[in-house]
């Protein structure tokens, strides 16, 4: 009995110092940390197209067509110091899978209590010459799926559309194309939306065998609001017009879980 109690210790001794060991961080380890976009309505996968939803005002609706720039992300470390990612740009889809996993590599190993980014394209990189905008923001890219105005205010931060029985427009279709960054030649509104999400409770820990993925859910029920009605609000381009929309996007980002399992 002894020397199966030696033996247990002896496996205790060990676990605890490989934990302790695989959790130390080295001065130059690095990882990648991604951002899982989880698009839902309420609390349900959203389905493209095919399945219809009610929305607060009672009004039923589809959606064929969901997409958003994601840019400026901040990680914040449990000391307090901020990694921000600049320059760095990305356009989630519901039509492209892929799209949803924003991925930041080169990651210093830490633990990260606070997440932050913008839903939009800033100023800076909207007014810059079209050399300057590559990839995700290069206009030529959109095809008939544009996500740019040439007009003063540049790019829609937000894109949502789809069919409503209750649209009096024979079509029934409504429109939800959002932007505004403040103007290029003329003042417009400002919905670039800053989102900061806790982790202090979640903590997104980087390390060298570790690669956390944060889960986002992004629920298309809330931009819709109380004040949002397909009846009266169809169409929605107008920067001024889309401030309240805007506002309520911003809501419908919000945690569901990190995931910091082992490589």
């Amino acid at each position: 009995m002894k020397k199966i109690g030696i033996l247990f210790l002896a496996i205790l001794s060990v676990s605890i110092y490989s934990c302790e060991k695989a959790d130390e961080i080295g001065p130059n380890d690095k990882n990648s940390l991604s951002l899982n976009f989880d698009n839902m309505v309420g609390t349900e996968d959203l389905v493209m197209g095919t399945k219809t939803y009610t929305n607060t005002s009672g009004e039923k609706f589809t959606v064929t067509t969901l997409n958003y720039f994601v840019s400026n992300i901040e990680l914040k470390k449990a000391d307090g110091t901020v990694l921000k990612f600049a320059d760095q740009y990305f356009l989630v889809k519901e039509s492209d899978k892929a799209s949803q996993t924003v991925k930041l590599n080169d990651v210093p190993a830490a633990d990260y209590v606070s997440l932050t980014y913008t839903v939009g394209v800033d100023s800076a990189k909207s007014v810059a010459d079209v050399s300057k905008r590559t990839g995700v923001l290069d206009p030529a890219s959109y095809g008939t799926d544009n996500m740019y105005w040439s007009w003063n205010s540049g790019y829609i931060f937000f894109k949502m559309e789809g069919n409503s029985d209750n649209i009096t427009a024979a079509n029934k279709k409504y429109q939800f194309h959002i932007g505004g960054f403040g103007g290029m030649s003329a003042p417009t509104a400002n919905n670039l939306k800053k989102i900061t999400v806790d982790l202090s409770t979640d903590k997104a820990t980087v390390r060298k065998n570790i690669a956390p993925e944060v889960h986002i859910s992004v629920d298309v029920q809330k931009v819709f609001g109380a004040n949002i009605k397909l009846a009266t609000s169809a169409v929605i381009m107008n920067p001024t017009l889309g401030v309240p929309v805007s506002a309520n996007y911003k809501n419908s980002f919000a945690l569901e879980h990190v995931h910091n399992d082992a490589m």
